[in-house]
């Protein structure tokens, strides 16, 4: 028999599902492997808008992934330098590019062991990249997901260790549905969900959220 926090999640992605008939990666990279993990790192405490924004310059000048292995490291920090933290990020992405062209002839590895050698990838960025680019299995905790997890009570709302995280909710969702689970609780974030101000009195799952339930009057 199913535990409670399993069919609880069972539903919560079902309505997504039915709320977001497309999960779509807010990041428009175009599915191009190299591409998303540059917009990975950038995406770091800044907006993916804003890093979309941004790559439309970065990929007109650079738009291979040689060609950012090779620019000058002060016109990269240049250009992402609305993104916040430039100097480390522009360091990262080139060391990246320069680790991809030189040690995985040019070809992103498709595990998370492997991405993790990456300068500046994390879990995050690798799990964005295991989902989007080679459909395996894969739960990106970002701050959506960390919050909106933990208010619907699939884990305690306190909790925000994204490695905890990541371990519950791939034993709680099923595998082939996690890359597109995060992608629609990135969106019920920004629409619904929101940091600041839930709209729980028009929420879709505010009769599974426990939340909500805490929230109404007794």
């Amino acid at each position: 028999m199913a535990s409670k926090k399993t069919a609880l999640a069972h539903e919560f992605c079902e309505r997504l599902e039915k709320i977001y008939t497309e999960a779509q990666c807010a990041l428009e990279s175009g599915g191009e492997a190299w591409k998303l993990l540059i917009m990975g790192r950038l995406s770091a405490q800044c907006t993916d808008a804003r890093v979309n924004i941004v790559c439309r310059d970065l990929f007109a000048k650079y738009p291979t992934l040689e060609s950012v292995a090779d620019c000058q490291l002060s016109d990269l920090e240049e250009i992402v330098r609305p993104c916040g933290l430039y100097k480390t990020k522009a360091k990262n992405i080139k060391d990246a590019c320069i680790m991809l062209r030189d040690e995985f002839g040019g070809e992103l590895p498709d595990t998370m062991d492997q991405l993790l050698r990456l300068p500046g990838v994390g879990r995050k960025i690798a799990n964005l990249l295991l989902g989007d680019i080679f459909g395996k299995p894969a739960i990106v905790t970002d701050t959506h997901c960390i919050r909106i997890c933990g208010r619907v009570g699939l884990y305690a709302e306190t909790l925000k260790d994204p490695v905890k995280i990541e371990k519950i909710l791939v034993s709680l969702i099923i595998p082939e549905k996690q890359s597109d689970f995060c992608h629609r609780l990135v969106m019920f974030g920004r629409e619904i969900c929101t940091a600041r101000s839930p709209k729980c009195g028009e929420c879709p799952v505010a009769d599974i959220c426990k939340h909500n339930k805490k929230s109404l009057p007794k």
